[in-house]
């Protein structure tokens, strides 16, 4: 029985995959695995007549799928896959209308940035520094620290992008977007040494700030690797990327101030809602607070 619905439906499925000869290889294998899931599920269900799916129905399959361990990315795509086909049966005046059109995939949980605190921060940048390197990692770490910068950022800023006097750097962020942002005391200081020491590598065609010992411009590769080995002599287990050292200046930023906006025109976030993710690392701080000093928010000692 289970194999006679399947055939019923698998045609209008087959005539459907030919209309994608346009498309990639790997495209059309993905809308053929998605279908074929959703072939299993109905022909198991006795489902063998697309008028009878209904919202309801495409609900179930993706339940069905999410208790099984599909991803929210995962069903997203195949909630796509299923549309696109649905929409083909509409044109073709198989159906009178999209069962998948409105159902929307579970959402992904959010997973909170890891940034360090700011004793941490503190120790990961209290390092002497005397050879060439370590001046200038140093000086990426303080100016990502102060000045909220991507990796990408740090390794595409050149010389003239930085004005030590005003105190400022300009940055060509995420789709070529511009924004000038403060350079704290310590950093400058910091990039000030390391313009010293960056003179003897320097070549005339290379603009870049941060320079390999062969005076060439860095990769994000590179910088993650020393950011995670600095890490690790400075006696920080965590496993510490560039990107967390822009997390925690976000954190520590909205800590002491409160100003959304404001963190939000510093990091170069287009749209808040992005931002507002540091709110709640920031509940997550006070809630610690709160738990560890409000006397009725103490556990009560476990009897002995």
């Amino acid at each position: 029985m289970i194999d006679a619905v399947r055939q019923i439906l698998l045609k209008e499925v087959d005539d459907f995959l030919v209309t994608l000869t346009g498309y990639s290889e790997n495209t059309q294998v993905a809308y053929r695995r998605d279908l074929n899931q959703l072939l299993d599920y109905l022909s198991e269900n006795g489902l063998s007549r697309w008028k009878s799916i209904d919202a309801q129905v495409v609900r179930s399959f993706i339940a069905f799928q999410h208790r099984n361990g599909k991803s929210s990315p995962s069903l997203a795509r195949l909630l796509s896959s299923m549309r696109s086909f649905f929409s083909y049966l509409v044109d073709c005046r198989r159906i009178d209308g999209n069962p998948a059109k409105n159902v929307q995939a579970p959402k992904q949980p959010r997973h909170l940035p890891k940034a360090l605190d700011v004793d941490q921060t503190g120790k990961l940048l209290a390092a002497k520094v005397e050879s060439f390197l370590a001046v200038r990692d140093l000086a990426m770490w303080e100016l990502m620290y102060s000045s909220g910068l991507r990796v990408s950022e740090i390794v595409g800023l050149n010389l003239r992008d930085i004005d030590i006097d005003d105190g400022q750097v300009r940055v060509v962020g995420k789709g070529n977007k511009e924004r000038i942002v403060p350079v704290g005391r310590v950093a400058r200081d910091a990039v000030n040494q390391w313009k010293r020491a960056r003179q003897p590598c320097s070549k005339d065609d290379v603009s870049a700030l941060f320079i390999s010992r062969r005076g060439t411009r860095l990769t994000t590769r590179s910088v993650q690797k020393r950011l995670r080995s600095w890490a690790l002599r400075q006696g920080i287990e965590m496993r510490v990327h560039p990107h967390m050292l822009r997390h925690s200046f976000a954190t520590h930023m909205l800590e002491s101030s409160g100003d959304l906006r404001a963190v939000q025109e510093l990091l170069g976030h287009s749209n808040i809602s992005t931002t507002q993710i540091y709110t709640h690392l920031d509940f997550q701080h006070l809630a610690k607070v709160y738990d560890a000093a409000h006397p009725r928010a103490r556990r009560k000692p476990r009897d002995a």
